[in-house]
């Protein structure tokens, strides 16, 4: 588990892991960066009342570099990743570890099933469970049991990480995609199992979703640049989206200074469709496809949707220009 400023999470998540009912020896390794909130003095706190719990240093912010010196530390041959805002349901690793074997996968994921302790985090809880949210892809929503492009978190087989050299720590997100890529090129199977069910704890404000979204869509076109169109299409869909608005903001400008007028203007008018049919789509699945939720309810996921979106797909286009660079996700920093 990596670890960084999760005072808020971590002795929930910890609380989960050393829960689980699998019957053979476990332990929990925590890769501690430099959290400023308290939650260093938490886990030592906790390591101290059992000896499963282990820590090593992590002295950058990378998740990737935190989960390969975890890993790294760890003695047994069955790797199960846990996210720090994350919390298992019971019975979870014993559940993975027995799909595993039933299908000869190397690494099995489930749902990740958003929950929201405010109503602005439950906002975001309900658009990461929703396809409309981030796409569709199945850990999200859920669907049929079976082979998987990727796994949430990720139920691993010791030896296929060591085989194929373990996280890239040269990707600040998206690590887990470009992991499993490496994986099935390898000739392994990664497996989709939705009875593995995972609840995650999104971020808590605006800022923070603005800043996380943004750093995840800069991470996704880096992996645009590195591996071209093995990426899925629908990680296209948000910066088209920004291509959309931006276009339509300066055709709307030349129009209203008459710089554009007549036939040109006319036709350059169909612009609009775009983003008014997005506007429509997501007044709809904010406002009336729940009609059981509460109007701020409704009115909070009217303003959270569209940040992921944007935030994401303006990272997306700047990284495609420029690369990625040094860009992290302050949001977990507090930078």
């Amino acid at each position: 588990m990596p670890v960084l400023n999760e005072v808020g999470y971590i002795g929930n998540a910890i609380r989960t892991v050393l829960a689980q009912d699998y019957a053979g020896e476990k332990e929990l390794v925590l890769a501690l960066g430099p959290s400023t909130d308290g939650t260093d003095e938490l886990v030592e706190i906790l390591a101290k009342s059992d000896p499963r719990i282990r820590t090593v240093h992590n002295p950058d912010v990378d998740i990737p570099v935190g989960l390969n010196l975890a890993i790294a530390a760890s003695t047994h041959p069955i790797i199960v990743r846990v996210d720090a805002h994350s919390e298992l349901e019971a019975g979870y690793t014993r559940a993975a570890i027995d799909t595993l074997d039933r299908t000869g996968a190397v690494n099995v994921g489930g749902v990740m099933l958003a929950r929201g302790k405010t109503p602005f985090q439950s906002a975001v809880a309900r658009a990461y469970n929703s396809k409309f949210g981030l796409g569709g892809a199945r850990y999200h929503g859920g669907a049929t049991e079976g082979p998987a492009e990727s796994a949430y978190l990720g139920v691993f087989r010791r030896h296929v990480l060591d085989e194929v050299g373990g996280f890239d720590e040269s990707i600040r997100r998206g690590e887990d995609w470009e992991l499993n890529l490496r994986i099935r090129a390898a000739g392994h199977l990664v497996w989709f199992d939705p009875s593995l069910r995972v609840s995650y704890w999104p971020r808590e404000n605006w800022r923070k979703l603005a800043r996380q979204f943004f750093a995840t869509g800069v991470w996704r076109g880096e992996l645009v640049r590195r591996y071209g169109g093995r990426n899925p299409w629908r990680f296209f869909a948000p910066p088209l989206l920004v291509l959309a608005v931006v276009v339509s903001l300066v055709v709307g400008a030349l129009q209203l200074t008459g710089v554009l007028h007549g036939w040109p203007s006319l036709v350059l008018s169909a612009v609009y469709l775009a983003p008014l049919a997005y506007l429509l789509l997501v007044l709809w699945v904010s406002l009336v496809q729940d009609p059981a939720a509460a109007w701020k309810d409704r009115w909070l996921f009217l303003i959270v949707l569209p940040t992921m979106h944007l935030s994401w797909g303006t990272g997306f286009i700047l990284a495609v220009l420029r690369g990625a660079r040094e860009i992290t996700d302050t949001s977990r920093t507090g930078i």
